[in-house]
């Protein structure tokens, strides 16, 4: 008989649930609302909004003198609210709280001379764009070898370093880099901060133990949904059947059916009714 099991953390996260609910909320209050690039990395969710009345645009000068926009669940750059507050353009901030905590974490170190600032991330990632903004003179973004190389260079003339990441990324990364650079620098003051989001982390084990147990997996999420590539990456490490998918129309039933064990792994902004619609194509087979 078929096995077909849902992560229990498979779906919205706590960040993404309250800007959902909150943009619904002030689009019933407005009727019309700009927005700087994807409220959330899911094009079902979008199109959702634009639907009520969102207009999505690429960048604030887009938006007209006096509107309303909305700041998506990423954060946007600090260059954004300075030209806001310009032009009077009133914001609806809906960055995850996760985010917002990074800004706060580093506020006292940023532009100090004895201090270094390394933003492990993704680079042309939204979230990673707007926290690297507010880090100041002194820092620099890591995903690589590459990088790290490069940047452990420029640290030789700081006394503290401060390391920081993206809320979104793999942890075992993270963690990895992390020891290099407490390993190259051991006359440096590392301070390691991890600043994954602990939905993430948890989310990341999950998906690995689902991957380990079952004979095909399916993640769920957007395509440009950093978490939601996470996970794919991780379940295929430990199932080689591993599908990525957006929602129900890219699931290709006759590959899966034929396994007795599936599991199901959503990213963060993936709605439940997604998931819910995969969950049930899979057991009517």
């Amino acid at each position: 008989m078929k096995k077909v099991t849902i992560g229990k953390l498979a779906g919205f996260c706590g960040g993404v649930n309250l800007c959902v609910t909150t943009l619904e909320n002030k689009l019933n209050d407005y009727g019309k609302l700009y927005c700087i690039g994807d409220v959330v990395h899911n094009k079902d969710v979008v199109n959702h909004f634009k639907s009520l009345g969102l207009v999505v645009v690429s960048n604030i000068s887009e938006v007209p003198d006096g509107e309303i926009s909305v700041i998506r669940a990423h954060g946007e750059t600090k260059a954004t609210y300075d030209e806001a507050e310009r032009r009077n353009i009133s914001l609806i901030d809906l960055t995850c709280p996760k985010v917002l905590k990074i800004r706060e974490l580093i506020k006292n170190d940023i532009n100090k001379e004895d201090t270094y600032i390394i933003l492990f991330g993704e680079k042309d990632h939204p979230e990673t764009k707007s926290t690297f903004s507010f880090c100041g003179n002194n820092t620099s973004i890591v995903f690589d070898k590459n990088d790290l190389e490069e940047v452990l260079d420029k640290c030789n003339k700081y006394k503290n370093i401060i390391v920081i990441s993206q809320t979104t990324c793999n942890e075992n990364d993270f963690l990895k880099y992390s020891d290099i650079i407490k390993e190259k620098l051991l006359d440096k003051n590392v301070d390691i901060k991890n600043t994954i989001c602990n939905a993430t982390h948890s989310r990341q084990l999950e998906v690995e133990e689902m991957a380990k147990e079952n004979d095909c997996m399916i993640v769920i999420g957007g395509l440009k949904s950093s978490n939601s590539n996470k996970l794919n990456d991780i379940s295929k490490m430990y199932c080689d059947n591993t599908y990525f998918i957006e929602n129900i129309n890219d699931l290709d039933v006759n590959k899966v059916k034929v396994f007795d064990n599936i599991g199901i792994m959503a990213g963060a902004s993936t709605p439940k009714y997604i998931i819910d619609e995969v969950y049930n194509r899979l057991v009517e087979e």
